[in-house]
This record gives C-alpha cells, sequence and structure tokens, in this order.
C-alpha cells in the first residue's frame, strides 16, 4: 500500500455540484484546494451515473429572473452551447473541464475518505486531517489543511469529525412549521434510481429478471403516471427507502427500486396497454440517487418560515427558489401524491451561518447537508441551489485560509468583503450591491452613444383569445403615464385592465392592488387600447399589469423578446397530473406561471412616456441582476453596421489593470443540463458577441482588447500593464442575436 500525505489550504470531500463550485470558488481566489471524490465523475446526482436533472431557482420556469448566475450559471450556458440535446456524458465533460481549468485544484477522483482526525471538545472541534483509499491504485491519501468543506451529500467528514447534526422530521413546536409533524422522528426522503428507454425502430423483446416486481400487484398502476415515451427524471417518483436508514441500508433500497424499474418496463412491454413495440430499455442507473441524510447544525438553522417569509438576511450569500418539495415516506407505494409542494411567492435567501458548523471551528459545508430544518431542505436540496450554496462556502473558506479566521469569525468581523467578493465572481446573491471601494468604475461618469428610452411591443405575430386572465410585467422608471393594448374586438365591449405593484423587489407576481380602469373597445382590429394607468412609484420597480378575461377580445404575442417584458397567463395548467404533484392552492407563482412556448413572445404593449429602465447608469449602479429595476443598460436597435457604446469619464486620469464586464445572458430564461427540453438556442441572443474595450491615451483612442464570438456573461481583461487614462470606452459591435446591446455591469481596478 502505498501512503501519501497531500498538503493544501483547503480540502474539499464531494464532487457533486456543490463540491465543484466551492472548489471553483476558492481556487479562484488563490488557495490551493484538495477537491477528493469517491465516484469516477464529478456531478454526484447530475452526472451519468445517476442523472436526475440540475433544477433550482427557476422551479422550471415558475419563478421569473430566477436563473443561477456565477459558477452554476458558467455552467449551464456552456452546456447549453455544448450539448444542446442533453446528452448526459457530454455534461460530465463540461463539469469536469472547468474543475481542471483551475490551476489551484487537485482532483482526487475515486477516493473514498474514510478516516477523519479531529481534536477537542464536544463543542469545540477542529478537523486535523481526513484520510482517503483511492480505489484501483492501492493509495492511502493524507489530507492536510487549514480549512475542511463536507460537500459529501450524506455528511460522512462531518459526523467522522463529531459535528451535531439531525437525521429526519423536527417537531411542528420547534420551529413552528405548519408543515412539520406534530412529533419528530426520523423519517427522511426516499432515495430514487432513473431508467432510459429508445425507439429503436424494430420490434424489441423484453424478458423480465426474476427479481422484476409484479407492479400490478402495488398502487403504482393507479397512483403513479406511466407513459412508455418517458423516462429519465419523468419517472422520478421511482423512490423507496424514506423509512429506512438511507445509507446503512443503502444495498437494500437499490435491489428495490431495481425491482420496480424492471417491473415497470415488463408493465410498460407487456401488458399490451402501449405502443413500445419498438421501444428498448437502454439505461438503468446502479446507484440510489439520495435525496437525504444528515442535516449539520450551524449557527443558524434555516426553516420553512424563512423560506415563505423570504426572509432578508443579513448575512445571505446566496439565494433559492424551488417549491418545499416533500414527498410521502412509503415513496412509489403511498396512496397520497408523489410529492406536495409550497412556493414562496418568488426566491428566498439563504445566510452563511447555515454553511458552517456549529461547533466544529474549521468546518464548513454545502449541499443537502446544511443546516436546515427537515422542512426547509425540501427545496434547498435541488443540485443548483447546492451548487450556489457551494461557491459561497467556497469563497468563505478561501477568506478564512487567507485571514487565519473560523467561519465564524468570518461571519462576525468580515461578513460585507464576503458578499462583496461573491458580487464580483458574479455569484448568485440579491438584493446585495456592489460597494467596492477598488472599483474604479463606481467614481466615473457614465455615457453611452443611444439609449432605449421606450418600453414597449409592437410586432404581432401570435393572436391569443382572452379566455383566460393575462398579465404584462414591466419595469417602471420613474413613472408610469399609461397603458396601451394591441387588441382586436369581436363586439363593442369593456376591458377591465388592473395595476399591482410585486411588494418585493425580488417578486414578479401581483402583491399589492395601485389601480384598475375599465376601457370601453369598439369592434375592430388591430387597436391600441388606451388604459389611462399612470403611477409614479417611490422608487423604480415592476409593474404587473392584469388584464382580465374577455371572450371578446383578442391580445397579440410578439415573436421577439424585449428584454424586462415578461407575459404571463393565469392558470397555466400544471405540468403533471395533479395525482403526482399536489400544489398547494392559491400560490401566486402558480397561478401567475410563465407557460413554455411564451417565455419569449410577450404581449403586444406600449408603456407610455420615457423610460430610464435601460440607462447607461446602471452599469456603476451596484446591482448584477433585476432587483425591483432590470439594472442594465440597452442601446436603441443597433443599424446595419452601427456600433454601440459605452463609455467610463474621471475627472482626472487613473491608472487602470484589470477591466470586467458584465453582459447580459438573460436569467429569466430556464436552462436544464440533461433532455428534459432544448431550448431554441445554444446561445443566448442577449449576449454580446463582438466587442472591443478602448482606452483615451495621448487623445486618441487605444484598443485594449478586442473579442469576436463571446458566449460568455462574465469577461475579464487583465493587461500586461496599466493604462494610464481618463476614459475607457466597452464598444459593442455585434450581439448574437438582440437588436440592442446589453450590458449590465462594467468594473474597472487598478
Amino acid at each position: 500500500m502505498r501512503e501519501e500525505t497531500v498538503k493544501t489550504d483547503i480540502t474539499l470531500v464531494g464532487g457533486g455540484l456543490s463540491g465543484v463550485c466551492a472548489a471553483i470558488s476558492a481556487a479562484r481566489l488563490g488557495q490551493t484546494v484538495a477537491l477528493v471524490h469517491n465516484r469516477p465523475v464529478l456531478g454526484g446526482n447530475a452526472s451519468s451515473e445517476v442523472r436526475v436533472w440540475v433544477c433550482g431557482a427557476t422551479a422550471h420556469g415558475i419563478n421569473r429572473y430566477a436563473r443561477e448566475t456565477g459558477i452554476m450559471g458558467e455552467l449551464f450556458v456552456e452546456n447549453q452551447y455544448q450539448n444542446p440535446d442533453g446528452n448526459p456524458y457530454i455534461w460530465d465533460l463540461v463539469v469536469l473541464e472547468a474543475v481542471k481549468k483551475e490551476t489551484n485544484i487537485q482532483l482526487f477522483l475515486n477516493t473514498d475518505v474514510h478516516e477523519v482526525e479531529a481534536e477537542g471538545g464536544e463543542d469545540d472541534r477542529r478537523i486535523v486531517s481526513v484520510t482517503g483509499w483511492m480505489m484501483g491504485s492501492e493509495r492511502s491519501i493524507r489530507y492536510e489543511s487549514e480549512v475542511f468543506l463536507d460537500c459529501t451529500g450524506d455528511g460522512l467528514i462531518g459526523f467522522l469529525a463529531g459535528a451535531k447534526y439531525r437525521i429526519g422530521r423536527e417537531a411542528r413546536s420547534e420551529f413552528g412549521e405548519a408543515w412539520a409533524p406534530e412529533a419528530a422522528d426520523e423519517i427522511t426522503l426516499g432515495s430514487t434510481i432513473l431508467f432510459y428507454t429508445k425507439d429503436v425502430g424494430h420490434p424489441v423483446k423484453y424478458h423480465p429478471p426474476s427479481f422484476a416486481k409484479d407492479i400490478t400487484t402495488t398502487s403504482i398502476p393507479i397512483k403513479r403516471v406511466i407513459r412508455s415515451g418517458d423516462s429519465g427524471c419523468h419517472y422520478w417518483w421511482i423512490e423507496w427507502g424514506g423509512e429506512l436508514d438511507t445509507v446503512h441500508e443503502n444495498e437494500r433500497i437499490r435491489d428495490e427500486l431495481w425491482s420496480v424499474i424492471y417491473g415497470i418496463w415488463d408493465y410498460i412491454k407487456n401488458s399490451g396497454n402501449f405502443e413500445a413495440q419498438n421501444m428498448t430499455l437502454e439505461w438503468v442507473g446502479a446507484l440510489p440517487g439520495k435525496r437525504e441524510y444528515r442535516r449539520f447544525e450551524g449557527d443558524y438553522i434555516l426553516n420553512q418560515n424563512d423560506i415563505l417569509a423570504q426572509t432578508p438576511f443579513e448575512d445571505r450569500v446566496a439565494f433559492g427558489g424551488w417549491s418545499i418539495d416533500l414527498h410521502p415516506p412509503q415513496g412509489m407505494y403511498a396512496s397520497e401524491s408523489g410529492s406536495k409542494h409550497w412556493h414562496a411567492d418568488g426566491v428566498y435567501h439563504i445566510p452563511f451561518r447555515s454553511l458552517y458548523s456549529v461547533n466544529v471551528r474549521n468546518m464548513l459545508m454545502a449541499g443537502r447537508n446544511i443546516s436546515a430544518s427537515h422542512v426547509a431542505f425540501g427545496t434547498t436540496r435541488v443540485m443548483a441551489t447546492c451548487a450556489v450554496m457551494g461557491e459561497a462556502a467556497g469563497a468563505g473558506a478561501a477568506l478564512c485560509a487567507q485571514k487565519g479566521l473560523t467561519p465564524r469569525e468570518l461571519y462576525r468581523g468580515h461578513m460585507a468583503e464576503l458578499q462583496q467578493v461573491l458580487l464580483r465572481q458574479d455569484a448568485s446573491l440579491l438584493g446585495v450591491a456592489n460597494c467596492d471601494e477598488r472599483d474604479l468604475a463606481r467614481s466615473a461618469a457614465v455615457t453611452a452613444s443611444t439609449t432605449l428610452a421606450s418600453l414597449g411591443v409592437e410586432r404581432a405575430v401570435e393572436p391569443r383569445v382572452l379566455l383566460d386572465d393575462v398579465a404584462v410585467l414591466f419595469p417602471v422608471e420613474p413613472w408610469l403615464d399609461g397603458f396601451e393594448l394591441l387588441v382586436d374586438a369581436a363586439e363593442r365591449t369593456t376591458l377591465r385592465v388592473e395595476l399591482w405593484d410585486t411588494r418585493r423587489a425580488e417578486n414578479y407576481v401581483p402583491g399589492r392592488f395601485v389601480a384598475a380602469v375599465e376601457v370601453s373597445v369598439p369592434a375592430g382590429e388591430g387597436q391600441w387600447a388606451a388604459c389611462p394607468l399612470t403611477w409614479q412609484p417611490e422608487t423604480p420597480q415592476n409593474a404587473f399589469v392584469i388584464v382580465r378575461a374577455n371572450p371578446a377580445v383578442t391580445v397579440y404575442h410578439a415573436d421577439a423578446p424585449q428584454t424586462g417584458a415578461i407575459a404571463f397567463v393565469k392558470g397555466t395548467p400544471p405540468v403533471v397530473s395533479k395525482d403526482l404533484e399536489h400544489h398547494e392552492p392559491e400560490q401566486p407563482v402558480v397561478l401567475w406561471s410563465m407557460k413554455k412556448g411564451i417565455d419569449r413572445k410577450p404581449i403586444c404593449f406600449r408603456a407610455v412616456g420615457r423610460t430610464d429602465a435601460y440607462a447607461a447608469a446602471h452599469v456603476t449602479d451596484g446591482y448584477l441582476r433585476p432587483y425591483g429595476t432590470m439594472h442594465v443598460w440597452l442601446s436603441e436597435p443597433m443599424e446595419a453596421g452601427r456600433e454601440e457604446w459605452l463609455e467610463l469619464r474621471w475627472d482626472q486620469a487613473q491608472r487602470v489593470r484589470e477591466i470586467q464586464v458584465t453582459f447580459n445572458d438573460n436569467v429569466h430564461e430556464d436552462l436544464i443540463n440533461l433532455h428534459a427540453f432544448r431550448t431554441q438556442q445554444e446561445v443566448m441572443p442577449e449576449l454580446v458577441r463582438d466587442y472591443r474595450l478602448e482606452a483615451w491615451v495621448d487623445g486618441a483612442w487605444y484598443t485594449l482588447r478586442r473579442v469576436e464570438g463571446n458566449r460568455k456573461r462574465t469577461r475579464r481583461l487583465v493587461l500586461d500593464a496599466a493604462v494610464e487614462t481618463e476614459r475607457l470606452r466597452l464598444v459593442v459591435e455585434a450581439t448574437n442575436g438582440s437588436p440592442c446591446a446589453e450590458v449590465v455591469e462594467i468594473r474597472a481596478y487598478a
């Protein structure tokens, strides 16, 4: 046996998406990282070994402007370009390549950590080292660091170190959670194995193995949705083990899941109830995808009330938006629906205090083992949310290593610094503004070649009869002088139009009623119905304009999006049967969810008056995502061959060495890593494609860098030598399809 010792600033165990993002985050901040994973591929439940779709704050399109940015956002966008068909093996490569690009990361695959050396008393522990066995190489590797991250999911590292943890459901009385049971118990969510099918174009026989379960003797054919063309995560409900110990009885759970999968396929192929003659079973997973096990206790335990209240923690470092999604303990054999969902009115915030151990002073955690109650865990457990927590924990670990601090000390004395570091990384942090004193752009005057000063969508291509209420959401900055809607009217009628605010800057649902008008519409086609709705909110925010159902009226969808304008249709049917998923009634984000197919088809309207929603000053206003208003600069539509530019100008020359630009990649649009759906484009049209950065030197513009074919959101230019200049300019030559140049932020550093 070969024994080795690896010394790095940070040791991170667990190579799922939380671990991957944590490792990249820490490495980019200059720390050396040992990333240790017990499987041959990275990605955890998202990998080709398990193949779960990466879900997150968008909640499959329910939440607006909620797609993750930062490292998880990079992975989404890169996968969209490289892997539009959702091949799980290409996704593996996207994740692996992201890690291998970071020279500060040492990657150890196939290495199972099973020993932890820790010291101290029960309430003040410290990890000294962890030791793993690299399978297939006969190497025993000891990892020594000042800071450790447990991203194992099951929480093995913290458990072996003596970290305080919980398993199961808390009593309702502990946090006052409506969805918690009256008495605490050890019930968890179960595990799932997925399978893929394929139509091979000719008849295929299927002989089930002897251990295949006859599912007609169970409630599955009655209580669950089975279709011959479905595969992958359409069968997320093949779940079992919630009443068992999902770790120690992992093998038993796997065997039961296998028996059901092969039984379901027997039912599909041989019952005669399905058109499946040419279908074959292409792939069956060998690893149960675990949902829940240990949850560590941190300085704060996130709970259901925080999720639904969208508590704006002062130490927020990430956000989520998936519903509180809990499943019955009996899993696939339960008589009730396979899951129940309770959505907040928008995204919620995650505090840094939930990402480090309450009693192991040098351990942080990210993923499904964070400090959360069982009910809150029902939403934080999804992988894109785990990933953004990983980025935050990785950044926190890096600062701890740099400063010689514990995570608790970092929280108490350097929380603002951590948040600013995350913002500079374009992490998924909402409602916190850039106040980096080193950012020279904040003191510059910003001008632009042109700015889009009107807000409206006029190119009508697709009619919609008003059988249901529809809505239009758009930013109001600084005021609204009126609202016009393109309509056809089959007869003279009255149209009711209501103006609502969204109550919170992070929400995109009707919050508080502002005003309503009854508009008389004569019979006729192609009319712009004038609705005298005026509004001057105290701060820039979104208007939610509801047009009530009227079968005599037809409105129109456009065939191209307008940044900032969203269409909604009330009461869009759920994606799956209500027998499979139960949603708490009257949830605004469900009632006003965005129907697939209209995400890039806003309803034709005009906001009367000039708007400042796309002003050049937004690129230095501190916000990297929509929050109340859009926080983005849009030029006027670019005519053929015309360039658009943004300019930073200082009163005196500045020494500039680094420039950071964040382009708009439309975080409104939902993306997925595997085959749930295919996006219309491989590169976001809103992204700037060709651009150059210029500095004013000796009375002329000098090109610092020219880029063609850009498809990334955030780009950083570090010059070989600093330039002395009073003016910097970003010149946009072309976009990836948007008619306007769109820029979210510009930073400059010495």
